[in-house]
């Protein structure tokens, strides 16, 4: 008789116990621990022993051959960019993103371009019926012969479907919905995550399909199911944004064959997405004049330097407590700013409100944008506002200097093709760099004096 074990599996993280627990120490999330029973007389696919003769043998790097990447255009500039150049073929892509924020729309409207180059495209989706799928097509007019869709969650039908339709791309939506018959969890456990997508990438690394698999989100925003399910994959892709904007980030987390961190924007309208090109002036249109609590600042995605613009507002509370109300940028970041602002500057914060948001939905990580929260503050709080043709770029240390960032060139060259006519960035920053013309940059070593260029004191 086969030995059933039992185990608890955080459905979160991933994380595994012999009993059950009212809340997760790995995660730290509550109720969050389902019972799954293992047979270990089951065989697990894909964990067959080769035989000895077939096994791989160990090869000479300079030997081995070279692994040819052409790639295939999406037909979408902003996909491309963000994928490093377009598809890989054996390539295993994870796509994230909040509910309803434009997953399926986004590769419903890639598939069809790429289906319109003569690539032939299998869509399976776990969530929708077939006539689901085809009034979203029409509505953004992505009906082509070369498309094939198939409503089906079961693993092995699906392998099925591709032998049949022999694509090169196929797209999993979502990969919480699908299972394994030889698993015995239910779809969407940690289990089922983990081995449907073993799978996959087995299928994609031995037949040279390039494979998309929509995964949901936890409410921390992470993708749900076990950690390992990003190291597995060749290319995590974060689609982000705000319900009630109508732009829409695709960030790149991880790229095997592309650079990190790159971004592409996007705009939700009718039709469906449309790209933008231009995010700097997108972001900026706008933009108020003469109002205190402004401020633009040059931010590195990827390859690409984006201009943003942050808004300050600092108001005395009327409660025992401030409020500290970060939009847009880390809420830890904005409190050490002001409290250098407080200690190094002598700016009386403690009984004041302070609120900070970043236009257009957009998430700023990198600290080279410090410098521009910190000036948005003192123009709030000091009701002085900065110069609209003024772009601040410098992180902040906790001792009030400004310390030297990374790639000031690019930032440099976005500003003037926007109309900046004034630079405040970090001194370090001025070796070396040849000033264009019509652009005064002004190095600062602190914060003073940043606020004395900013707002003359």
């Amino acid at each position: 008789m086969a030995k059933v074990k039992t185990r608890f599996i955080c459905q979160e993280c991933g994380y595994e116990s012999a009993k059950w627990m009212g809340r997760c120490p790995g995660c730290e999330e509550w109720n969050s621990m389902v019972e799954e029973r293992e047979n270990t007389s089951l065989r697990i696919p894909g964990t067959n022993i080769k035989p000895k003769a077939k096994r791989e043998k160990a090869s000479r790097i300079t030997q081995v051959e070279k692994l040819s990447t052409d790639r295939t255009d999406t037909g979408m500039r902003e996909l491309n960019r963000v994928l490093g150049g377009g598809l890989v073929p054996g390539s295993l892509i994870l796509v994230g993103g909040d509910p309803g924020i434009g997953k399926s729309t986004l590769l419903l409207q890639s598939t069809y371009r790429l289906a319109r180059s003569g690539t032939s495209i299998l869509y399976v989706t776990g969530e929708e019926s077939l006539e689901q799928i085809r009034m979203r097509a029409e509505r953004l007019n992505s009906l082509h012969e070369e498309l094939y869709v198939a409503s089906e969650t079961d693993l092995t039908a699906i392998e099925e479907l591709i032998g049949e339709t022999n694509p090169k791309l196929v797209v999993i939506d979502s990969i919480q919905t699908m299972y394994h018959p030889e698993v015995t969890s239910a779809p969407g456990s940690v289990a089922q995550v983990r081995e449907c997508t073993g799978q996959l990438m087995r299928w994609a690394k031995e037949q040279g399909v390039a494979i998309i698999i929509v995964g949901h989100v936890t409410k921390s925003g992470a993708i749900a199911g076990p950690r390992m399910l990003e190291h597995m994959v060749d290319c995590v892709l974060y689609f982000e944004g705000e319900r009630h904007h109508t732009y829409r980030v695709l960030r790149a987390v991880k790229n095997r064959f592309g650079s990190t961190n790159e971004i592409g924007v996007f705009e939700m309208k009718e039709l469906g997405l449309e790209e933008i090109d231009n995010p700097s002036e997108v972001f900026l249109a706008g933009r108020p004049v003469g109002v205190p609590g402004t401020a633009v600042t040059a931010s590195v995605e990827g390859t690409r330097p984006v201009l943003v613009e942050l808004q300050a507002l600092v108001t005395p509370t009327s409660f025992a407590t401030p409020k500290r109300s970060a939009s847009g940028i880390d809420h830890q970041r904005l409190t050490m700013i002001m409290a250098v602002l407080e200690k190094r500057i002598g700016m009386f914060l403690q009984n004041q409100d302070a609120f900070v948001n970043v236009v257009g939905g957009v998430r700023l990580d990198e600290p080279a944008v410090d410098l521009a929260i910190a000036v948005a503050l003192a123009s709030s709080f000091r009701d002085r506002p900065t110069g609209v043709s003024e772009l601040f770029i410098g992180e902040v240390g906790l001792t009030g200097e400004v310390r030297a960032v990374s790639r000031i060139e690019q930032r440099v060259a976005e500003a003037v093709n926007l109309g900046f006519e004034k630079v405040i960035l970090p001194s370090k920053n001025l070796r070396g760099l040849t000033s264009p013309s019509g652009v005064q940059l002004i190095g600062v070593n602190s914060v003073t004096e940043a606020l004395k260029e900013a707002m003359g004191g």
